[in-house]
């Protein structure tokens, strides 16, 4: 058996030899597309429980929905089987669906996040429960439920050379989950942390670079997250025309002024969620929209509303703000924001503001980091078999709420393509307090 495993590294190749040696408590690894995380977890496994040490290891392979580990680690666990040549020293069996390396009786459990009784009763004839593989860990959006599977299994003392282990494998997600904070944002002596990608994987074909080196080229965010495996969402983000870049909106509106509008949006927030305002200038023959400005704040009055948008000098500006709050749109207009108007509010108006959005390139100004923040994380809501719905998630979406409100005002604003010969500056969109202001 030994033989075997040494011969592994021919079957692997490179960029794993730390995580092949890790006896750590954690071994957590996030990774582009194409980097050979989930393969070399499952080569890992089957090799290490063949080994004679290991022969009262059982291991625990989890994801969120059971239904989901029959086409995914299920399956990449076989495959590791096949490309060791030991298919006759395993029996799988999908009812109940477990692996069992045939000479000594260790077995391979398969449960779902959706199930938790069965994890905290999840126990083993012969042996002990040594390692748990969680797959697609980002799926796991409560560090609590991580917690509560990781006091349970593996759990209890193992006998040397038997040890402990989880290991979490996932593409990488916003960095906002809790597996960055936990696991990559400080060093931890019980966690070997690692990010790998496709450029370790020389088992890929030319034609598999050349998909890489097109995205590099014309995707470059989703190339940041699924090729090189940097936080960030690249799949089922609902924006992906957009950027962040510095410019000065005096330059940008000078030429053709009268194609461009700036518009407002606010929503509501006071304890857990923040009150978020955005303000932007929008042309839409060119389909242009540049956001300028932002606040995003918790614990704010309508008082201070009022303030801060005096403050920055757009109280004569109409905005467009959350309909839900109509005794606060009240407040603004008696303190001094007298063309608040409450925005759209429908079965249909967020997918349709949503798609309005879609048809503009958006160019954030670095200053508003809140608005980056959100529009590289705002996607699709997703269902139990990972299938993108028409709905995008109710979370971390103020300023992105605020953005559809404000956009309420481009329906309407329907400007020539050449100068009008009688140009008024109140048709314009841009206002001599704007003009005066303190531009980014």
């Amino acid at each position: 058996m030994e033989k075997r495993v040494k011969s592994i590294a021919a079957i692997i190749g490179g960029g794993y030899d730390d995580f092949w040696k890790c006896k750590k408590r954690y071994r957590v690894v996030k990774g582009g597309k194409a980097s050979k995380k989930s393969t070399t977890t499952a080569l890992w496994i089957i090799a290490n429980m063949m080994k004679p040490q290991y022969a009262a290891a059982n291991t625990l392979v989890v994801r969120k929905v059971f239904t989901t580990h029959r086409e995914s680690t299920f399956a990449q666990l076989g495959r590791a089987i096949a490309m060791l040549g030991v298919s006759h020293l395993w029996r799988k069996s999908v009812s109940p669906l477990e692996m069992t390396f045939l000479p000594t009786g260790q077995k391979i459990l398969f449960r779902g996040m959706d199930d938790p009784l069965k994890l905290a009763s999840v126990t083993v004839a012969k042996g002990y429960l040594c390692w748990v593989w969680i797959e697609e860990a980002f799926e796991i959006l409560s560090e609590d439920d991580f917690d509560k599977l990781d006091l349970s299994a593996p759990r209890g003392t193992v006998p040397a050379p038997l040890f402990k282990q989880t290991t979490l494998t996932f593409n990488p997600w916003r960095d906002t989950h809790w597996l960055k904070r936990r696991f990559f944002d400080r060093e931890r002596e019980d966690t070997l942390a690692m990010t790998t990608n496709y450029l370790c994987n020389e088992f890929i074909d030319d034609t598999d670079r050349a998909l890489y080196d097109d995205m590099k080229l014309h995707a470059p965010r989703k190339y940041d997250v699924a090729g090189l495996g940097n936080w960030g969402v690249s799949e089922g983000l609902v924006f992906e025309n957009w950027e962040i870049a510095a410019f000065d909106r005096n330059a940008i509106t000078k030429e053709k002024p009268w194609q461009w509008k700036h518009i407002f949006g606010l929503d509501y927030g006071y304890t857990n969620d923040p009150t978020a305002f955005i303000a932007a200038v929008v042309n839409p023959i060119e389909k242009r929209l540049y956001v300028y400005d932002e606040h995003y704040a918790v614990h704010m009055l309508n008082t201070d509303i009022a303030s801060m948008i005096i403050r920055k000098g757009y109280q004569k500006e109409r905005i467009r703000a959350d309909s839900a709050e109509p005794k606060s749109n009240d407040d603004l207009r008696r303190l001094g924001i007298g063309r608040v108007q409450p925005a759209a509010k429908g079965a249909d108006s967020i997918v349709n503001g949503i798609a309005l959005l879609q048809e503009y390139r958006i160019i954030v100004h670095p200053g508003c980091k809140n608005t980056a923040a959100e529009i590289s994380a705002y996607c699709w809501q997703q269902d139990k078999a990972g299938h993108l719905q028409n709905v995008p998630e109710d979370r971390d979406n103020h300023l992105m709420d605020a953005l559809r409100y404000a956009m309420e005002d481009v329906r309407t604003f329907r400007p020539p393509v050449e100068k009008p010969r009688a140009a008024v500056q109140s048709r314009t969109g841009v206002t001599a307090e704007m003009m005066r202001g303190n531009w980014a």
